[in-house]
């Protein structure tokens, strides 16, 4: 059993690995420095910095911009642009970035041999593959030490975008204005790349999220709205622990 946590990107990441795999989460921590180094957007040296001010062109930047970059644009398509990677009008493909990250990270896992293990990066977690059942709690955004629900499964991806943490931060790119329908939006998906991004998205969507989520195959949502209600979408109990 290997359990390590580490400082980077900004936030912390945790690794929980029930494998002897001490050399597998080196290369994994490697990677989330290596992909820190590349996007940070608070490092001025950093390619995504330097691409941001026009020093750069994207042929110039390393392959992986290139490709986090036609990803973003998916997603932007995906979320008829509740999702985009030039919030402000600046370059900032963070929220895209991280959940990318974790889910390599835990491809690196499972290809040396570790499948059962769980990354978590700032509260977004992807589980690996083998069918070793963990159960994911959900913060209640209103009552601080509570969980609002549990999720129990394996190979899935979840990830929670909110204001009880750090105020109204997310912002609706049709108004310009902070999101403020839902104080909590989490989903539940297969690959932590499109489901961190997509949960952004969602939450600026509001009360909105809810049917556009019904409408997207293989995942799922619960939401906690501003008056302390709460809803899901159909298929969101099968992942509901239980018991």
């Amino acid at each position: 059993m290997t359990r390590h946590v580490e400082k980077a990107m900004g936030t912390v990441f945790s690794f929980d690995v029930r494998h002897d795999a001490d050399d597998a989460v080196a290369r994994a921590v490697a990677w989330l420095h290596h992909v820190d180094e590349v996007f940070s957007t608070y490092r001025p040296d950093s390619p995504v910095s330097r691409l941001a001010r026009g020093e750069l062109g994207p042929a110039d930047c390393p392959p992986e911009v290139g490709r986090v970059l036609a990803l973003c644009a998916e997603v932007e398509r995906q979320t008829d642009g509740y999702f985009t990677a030039f919030p402000g009008g600046r370059l900032e493909p963070s929220g895209l970035v991280k959940g990318w990250a974790i889910e390599h990270a835990s491809q690196l896992l499972t290809e040396a041999g570790a499948p059962r293990h769980c990354v978590n990066g700032g509260g977004d977690i992807q589980l690996g593959p083998d069918p070793f059942p963990w159960r994911i709690g959900i913060a209640h955004p209103l009552r601080p030490g509570a969980l609002s629900a549990v999720v129990t499964g394996h190979d899935l991806a979840v990830a929670t975008s909110g204001s009880a943490e750090r105020g109204p931060h997310i912002i609706d790119p049709h108004t310009r204005l902070p999101a403020a329908g839902l104080v909590s939006l989490t989903l539940v998906g297969g690959r932590l790349t499109a489901v961190d991004a997509y949960a952004t998205a969602a939450f600026a969507m509001g009360e909105a999220a809810r049917d556009w989520v019904e409408d997207q195959p293989g995942l799922e949502a619960y939401a906690v709205t501003a008056r302390g209600h709460t809803w899901q979408t159909t298929g969101f109990a099968a992942f509901t622990a239980r018991g």
